[in-house]
């Protein structure tokens, strides 16, 4: 974590120098307003990961010794099979899609993200997966 913290650290001062040069030499709010905001995302991406890197353990990639199986292991969980996405994306389609064609849209959309996100947070509560 101490790589990437330096990463994103090193990654504003090279945006704000180029806010500062874009700004002064285009003479363009709006850009120079969208790289100031990017600077400042940037130096709190890495600000976070530069103070979380001092609580937490060394990792693999902290080390310049270390291999790449150093850092193997289990990833996480994730599910087998799910339809829940697929609901989401259909219902998250129609929302935007209300958004061009008509508001009335929504009426249909709306159920169908929220059979989709409470599918996918209930999906092991209940079934043959439900000891997962």
């Amino acid at each position: 974590m101490k790589i990437q913290g330096k990463m994103f650290i090193w990654l504003s001062v090279f945006v704000l120098a180029m806010a500062i040069l874009y700004g002064v030499w285009s003479k363009e709010p709006v850009g120079t307003t969208a790289l100031f905001l990017a600077f400042g995302l940037c130096i709190m991406i890495g600000y976070y990961l530069a103070f979380t890197a001092r609580r937490v353990d060394a990792m693999a990639q902290d080390e310049k010794e270390a291999d790449v199986s150093d850092e193997a292991g289990e990833v996480g969980f994730f599910a087998p099979h799910s339809w829940q996405p697929l609901s989401l994306a259909i219902g998250g389609a129609l929302a935007f899609l209300a958004i061009a064609m008509g508001w009335w849209l929504l009426y249909f959309s709306a159920p169908l993200i929220l059979v989709g996100i409470f599918g996918w947070v209930f999906e092991f509560y209940r079934g043959e997966n439900q000891n997962q």
